[in-house]
Order: C-alpha cells, then sequence, then structure tokens
C-alpha cells in the first residue's frame, strides 16, 4: 500500500508547488473515517482510495482532484458528512465528494433502470465538474484490477457494464490508454475462454517474431533521421488481446487471416513534420490502398488528432502508422485529463487554444441535453450508448458546416444533427446534389442537403433506420405526440357527446378547474386519457360538474316481442333485445346509462354486444358503435373500420375492459405469418402456439410464392401480453419471415 509521502512526491514531480497540507489532511482524514474497514480481498478499505489516487496521479491531475480520490468514498461508507467536509477542505471539493456518493443512491425496481440512473446522475454531476468523471473512471479501474475478490456473479455484472459504459466513455473522453485496460478487464472477466486463447495465441506470436517489433523501430527511425527528422520518436507494440478479438469478430477472420497486428506511433515536433513524416513513409514503402485517416485536420470528436496509415513496410510486414506530435500522443493518451494541464486561453506548440471545454466535453454536454427530454431511464441508457459505441462519419451541411455522426448514419441522423426541427420535417435528402433515399448510409466528406416540408410528422418506422440516439428519441417523441393527438381526437368527441346527453356544454376551459380532481396535468392529457380509455367521460363530467346526476335512459317496449326502443341523446331510436322490468306501469323500465355486460364497462342494460370480425382481446384499446336494430360492435381502435364513423359521433359508445370479467374467458385475435414453404414449419407454428397456452380456433393457408406461405390464424387469447408474447416469439422462429396482427 502506497504510503503518505509517497503520494505526495508522486504529486510534486509534475506539480512542484502543490499544495502538500491539502494532501496531507486528506490522506489523514480518509485513512481515520475508513479505520479498520476492509476490501473483498482483506486489504485494508484505505488502499483503494490511495489507489484511485495514484491512478490519477499518472495524469498529472491537480492536489484538489488527488484529495477528491481520497475523500470520494468518505461520504458513501463512513461517518463523514458534506458539512464536515465543506469545513475541512472547502465547497469545491466537498460538492465534489457529494457528486460521486451521489451515483450510488438510488433504490429502483429493475436492474437496468438502476444503470440507467446510474448513468443519468453521472453524467449531471459531469456536467457541473468534469472532474467528476476523471475520479469515476479512476475508480471504477482499481475496481476492475481487483475483480478476482469479487463473486462470478458480481463479476460478470461489474464487466459487463465497465464494457458497455465505463471502457466507451473513457473513449469518448480521449482516454484511450483507460478504455484499453478497461476493455482487457472486462474481456478477461466475461469471456475467459476467448481471452486465454487470445492471449496465448499473442504470446506465441511474439516469441516466434522475436525482435521484429525493436528492428522495424529501428529502421523507420533511421529513415525518419537520415531524412532530417532527427528528433522523431517511433515506438512499436503488439495489439491488445482484445482489440485483436474484437476485429476476428467483426470482420470474420481467423487468428492467422489479421495481418496488422503490430502498431507505430511516430512523434515528431510539429504539424508539418507530420505530413512530412507521412511523404518518407509513403515513398519508402508501399501504402495498403483504402487504410489512410487523416485526423489532423478532421479530428474526432474526442479531440483525437493524428494521421493513420497502414504500409506493406520492414520485412514485408503489414504495420499501421500512427503519426502525431507529442501534444497530440497526450490527448490521444490522457484525453480529456489532458486538458487541465493548461489554463483557459493558454497556446500549445501546435497553435491551438486550450481549454476545459474541449471537442469531448461539448459532446457530453450535448448529450446531456437528452435529460431534458422527459425520456424513460431506459431509453436514455440506450440513447446513451448508441453515442458511445459509434464510430464516425463527417459529413458537410450545403454552407460547408461539419457534422459528425456515427458511422452507419442515414440522412435522418443528418437531419436530427443539425436540428430536431429539420429532423421532424425531412421528405427527402440529396447527396452530393443528388435525391438519393433516406436509408442511405452516409460517407465521409459527404454535403447533405435536407428537404422539409412543413406538413411532414416523422414515421414511427425511422425508428428502425436510424443509428443516432437524438434521432431515435426525437422519433419516438414525435410519435407519442401523433398518437396522443388521435386519442385526444376521440376524447373529445366521446366528451362532447357525453356532455351534450347530460344537457351541458363541453369546453376545454370548463375542464380545467377540475384537472386536479382527475390526476391529470394539463387538458389535453385528460381528453387524450378518455380516448385512450384510462379514464371514463362520465368521471370527467362529474369532475367538471360534482352536482350532476347521471342521466338515466327511458326504453319502451316497441311492440314486437322481446324487443325495445331506446332513445339516444341526438333523438335517434334504436331496437335492442330485453325484458320488461316487473312493476313499472305501462312496462316501462329505467336502465343505467354506464352500467356494465359481461367483460364490457360503459354499456346499457339488456344491448345486444358484438366484436368487430377480427376480434379484440383485454387490453385493446376498444370502442363501441352502435347500430340501429342490431346492438353494439366493439371494436379495437386501431381498426381502420373506425374511419368509416368519423363523421358520426352520436354513434360512439364509450367502453372499457372489465378485467376482473374479462380474464375469466379467452377472446379472439387474427394474425398473419408469412413462413418459409418447407416441413415443420406449421409445426413450429402450433408448437409456439400451444407452448403459450393459446388456442387455434381457425388456419388458412396460401401460397403466395415458390418460396413462402400465408398462414391466417384466429388464436383464442386470455389478453393482449398473451398475443403480443405470442407474436414475439414467432418472429424468433427462423421458418418464419414476417408476423403481424390483423385488425381488418
Amino acid at each position: 500500500m502506497m504510503r503518505q509521502y509517497e503520494l505526495v512526491e508522486r504529486v510534486q514531480q509534475y506539480k512542484p508547488d502543490a499544495n502538500e497540507a491539502l494532501l496531507n489532511k486528506a490522506y489523514v482524514y480518509a485513512m481515520q473515517k475508513h479505520g479498520q474497514q476492509k476490501r473483498a480481498s482483506g486489504d485494508p478499505y484505505i488502499s483503494h482510495p490511495l489507489e484511485v489516487a495514484a491512478i490519477l496521479t499518472d495524469m498529472h491531475l491537480d492536489e484538489s482532484t488527488i484529495a477528491v480520490a481520497l475523500l470520494h468514498d468518505t461520504i458513501e461508507d463512513t461517518t463523514a458528512t458534506r458539512a464536515e467536509i465543506d469545513e475541512l477542505f472547502g465547497e469545491d471539493i466537498g460538492r465534489l465528494v457529494e457528486g460521486l456518493t451521489k451515483i450510488k443512491k438510488l433504490d429502483l425496481v429493475t436492474k437496468k433502470a438502476k444503470q440507467a440512473e446510474n448513468l443519468r446522475k453521472l453524467l449531471l454531476a459531469i456536467s457541473d465538474d468534469v472532474r467528476v468523471l476523471l475520479v469515476k473512471l479512476a475508480d471504477r479501474l482499481h475496481n476492475m484490477r481487483t475483480l478476482d475478490h469479487m463473486s462470478a456473479d458480481k463479476r460478470a455484472r461489474i464487466s459487463e457494464e465497465t464494457m458497455e459504459i465505463y471502457a466507451p466513455l473513457a473513449g469518448r473522453m480521449g482516454m484511450q490508454d483507460m478504455r484499453e485496460e478497461l476493455e482487457e478487464l472486462s474481456f478477461r472477466h466475461m469471456n475467459p475462454e476467448a481471452y486465454e486463447t487470445v492471449t496465448k495465441r499473442l504470446e506465441e506470436l511474439s516469441k516466434r517474431n522475436e525482435g521484429i517489433v525493436k528492428k522495424i523501430e529501428a529502421e523507420l527511425r533511421d529513415l525518419l533521421v537520415a531524412s532530417g527528422l532527427t528528433s522523431a520518436y517511433v515506438k512499436g507494440r503488439q495489439k491488445k488481446p482484445y482489440s485483436v478479438f474484437r476485429k476476428m469478430q467483426s470482420k470474420s477472420l481467423s487468428f492467422e487471416q489479421l495481418s496488422d497486428v503490430y502498431g507505430f506511433r511516430l512523434i515528431v515536433e510539429d504539424i508539418p513534420s507530420c505530413y512530412r513524416a507521412l511523404g518518407i513513409v509513403h515513398t519508402r514503402w508501399r501504402v495498403v490502398p483504402g487504410r489512410f485517416k487523416d485526423y489532423i485536420s478532421t479530428p474526432k470528436q474526442n479531440d483525437y488528432r493524428s494521421l493513420h496509415t497502414t504500409i506493406v513496410g520492414p520485412s514485408s510486414q503489414r504495420i499501421e502508422l500512427q503519426i502525431r506530435t507529442k501534444r497530440m500522443h497526450e490527448i490521444a493518451e490522457f484525453g480529456i485529463a489532458a486538458h487541465t494541464l493548461y489554463k483557459d486561453g493558454a497556446t500549445n506548440a501546435d497553435g491551438d487554444i486550450l481549454s476545459r471545454e474541449s471537442n469531448a466535453y461539448s459532446w457530453l454536454r450535448h448529450t446531456i441535453e437528452a435529460l431534458a427530454e422527459g425520456d424513460s431511464p431506459e431509453e436514455f441508457l440506450e440513447h446513451t450508448k448508441l453515442e458511445l459505441f459509434q464510430d464516425q462519419v463527417f459529413c458537410f451541411t450545403p454552407k460547408g458546416k461539419l457534422i459528425a455522426l456515427p458511422r452507419g448514419a442515414t440522412p435522418i441522423d443528418f437531419a436530427y444533427a443539425v436540428h430536431t426541427n429539420i429532423g421532424d420535417t425531412t421528405v427527402g435528402a440529396k447527396i452530393n446534389g443528388r435525391i438519393m433515399p433516406l436509408v442511405t448510409r452516409l460517407a465521409n466528406g459527404d454535403e447533405v442537403e435536407i428537404i422539409r416540408s412543413g406538413v411532414q410528422v416523422p414515421p414511427a418506422a425511422w425508428e428502425e433506420i436510424v443509428v443516432t440516439g437524438k434521432a431515435r428519441a426525437a422519433i419516438r417523441r414525435a410519435t407519442r405526440m401523433a398518437i396522443r393527438k388521435q386519442y385526444a381526437g376521440l376524447g373529445h368527441r366521446i366528451l362532447e357527446r357525453t356532455f351534450n346527453r347530460a344537457g351541458k356544454i363541453f369546453s376545454r376551459e370548463a375542464m380545467k378547474p377540475a384537472l386536479h380532481r382527475l390526476g391529470q396535468k394539463d387538458v389535453e392529457d385528460a381528453i387524450a386519457a378518455v380516448g385512450r380509455g384510462e379514464m371514463s367521460s362520465l368521471d370527467v363530467l362529474r369532475a367538471v360538474y360534482p352536482d350532476h346526476q347521471d342521466e338515466r335512459v327511458t326504453v319502451k317496449p316497441s311492440g314486437d316481442d322481446g324487443w325495445f326502443n331506446v332513445r339516444s341523446a341526438a333523438g335517434m331510436i334504436f331496437k335492442i333485445p330485453g325484458k320488461t322490468k316487473a312493476g313499472h306501469d305501462g312496462g316501462h323500465t329505467e336502465i343505467d346509462a354506464d352500467a356494465d355486460i359481461g367483460p364490457i364497462r360503459g354499456l346499457s342494460g339488456n344491448v345486444d354486444v358484438k366484436f368487430a370480425p377480427t376480434g379484440a382481446v383485454p387490453g385493446d384499446r376498444i370502442v363501441g358503435i352502435m347500430d340501429q336494430g342490431k346492438g353494439i360492435t366493439i371494436y379495437p381502435i386501431q381498426s381502420p373500420s373506425l374511419q368509416r364513423f368519423d363523421d358520426q359521433p352520436d354513434r360512439w359508445i364509450d367502453v372499457r375492459w372489465d378485467l376482473d370479467e374479462a380474464n375469466k374467458s379467452r377472446f379472439m385475435a387474427r394474425i398473419m405469418v408469412n413462413g418459409l414453404n418447407e416441413p415443420g414449419t406449421l409445426a413450429k407454428v402450433a408448437q409456439t402456439v400451444a407452448g403459450l397456452d393459446v388456442n387455434i380456433r381457425l388456419l388458412n393457408t396460401v401460397r403466395v410464392a415458390a418460396d413462402f406461405t400465408e398462414m391466417m390464424l384466429e388464436v383464442e387469447v386470455w389478453d393482449l401480453r398473451q398475443l403480443n408474447q405470442l407474436l414475439a416469439q414467432m418472429k424468433e422462429l427462423d421458418c418464419i419471415a414476417t408476423v403481424r396482427r390483423l385488425y381488418e
């Protein structure tokens, strides 16, 4: 375990005027607070914050950040308080320590939601001060280095989280060395067999080619020095196991097929020397086509700058070269941490103005903007993972503005990257002056012009096309708003009918004072809730007019035995079957207009009820349509047949499922399955249906092509959840091309 004076000496090596008293006080305070606490390894707990601090000294961070590293677990795991730390070390350090502490204080139901909230809180804490991220990454790195003492389940979970979030986050911040080590450690625990195999093969290759790296280094250095670059530094290395494994997986290569296992870095004095070195190397050795990238003129979003090329170099080895300046090398290794070495406005040898507001930090702030959009924790987690994992392409607007996008991005992603409103109104795109499909994958250097329309609403299907989290989140929001608008229109018609029947006039203004009684935030939410069936129109009526008595409708015999006439609020007369209540003069009776019939709530007395031909199941949002002389037909809200009744609001009945009654019976739904025309397809479909306790009521098959057959199934299910489960499992069958529910 590192001693107090050793830590101080490490800081003073790169910052001679460091506040030694602050470091000593933080060391002693952490030692006292953690006391006799032990880690899973049996080591004193204080060894952990000391090692975290040591990792940060390797990045040459200031003494305040080192002090935060020493204190980062005190509020969480000891009796220390924020007020106490503020008093002893100042509010700045107290705020950082509390920012790290808040990340852990969560009590959520699912692991995924907890992981999402952890990430959300981490990013919010980082937005106040990037040093929170540096301490958190160092904390995670030391935990990964000591993971062997955890249980197998914990090792797998922590490694997966590290691989999915912390390693790519370090990469996004430009901290490549830390990213590589986090990936290696995660790989070792997540896939130990693959790790052992790749490591063994690399060791064998290293022994077989012993001395080849040194030989290539010497030959490259001699060439550069002879050409006038006397201060050039050359360093070669063998690629890491995870990097090799990832390349084998992504390109479906065997180990023997890998050709560029060795990489070399050429460090020169300034930017002109980078391009000069490139010319020298390309003149001497043959270049591998398509493997040159210029990240100096167009840096990555994490500030990474370098020239990349692959050559068939000394000994006919294919080798990858990275050519950069000393400052670029610092940023490539330490990323955003390298910016803390300079004061705002300072200029480095490359002529750059440096500040903590690097491109990497700018990306982080843009990601944090997604927090204000109100997405669920799971959506935010998905959004951030999408942004973290993607390599980039660089495209331009017609005015020359550079837009960085993940590899595989489409013009839709481009439009949303420019502005959300532009994405929402996109109808087409020109790529390099030619109109191209919106599904086109963009390439480096493309000029993209977006064609817009003021009446466009982004289709929900776009969500499957785009690759950026921002675009996906915006499309989801727009889809939700469009669906909300449809439900609000339906809810408005239902409420107008209910209010008219009660002799009242419906208005949005009248609803505002009643919103708190309805538990809704605004009027549109309340109206949409009625449209979705989440709230009864009568509940709204009672909330707006608390003194209103529920309407009763009078039923009179029609003259036909067993049939009665019902007069609607609009004066229309409908025939329904039923019986006269005994004891009423003249055969008149009254029925509650909001009574229940079987599993459907909101229907009257003995009204004849039937379902649409394609059925409806509990969980569907449903509406009733009154047919004169035929009773009421129940439709799912998605049914295209309902469009026929848009101009007949008096026929719409506000109904909903009585789940207590509905769950006692099965209900019919139709699904269409398109499957391969081969032996066993029908058996697999039937087996899937039977395995979920679903009944097939009817099955029709039609051969639509030489290789495909369409199957229309009428199935009986308990509810929508069971039906969706059936659809999902059928989609997983390798013999099924498509499966969908039919509403017509």
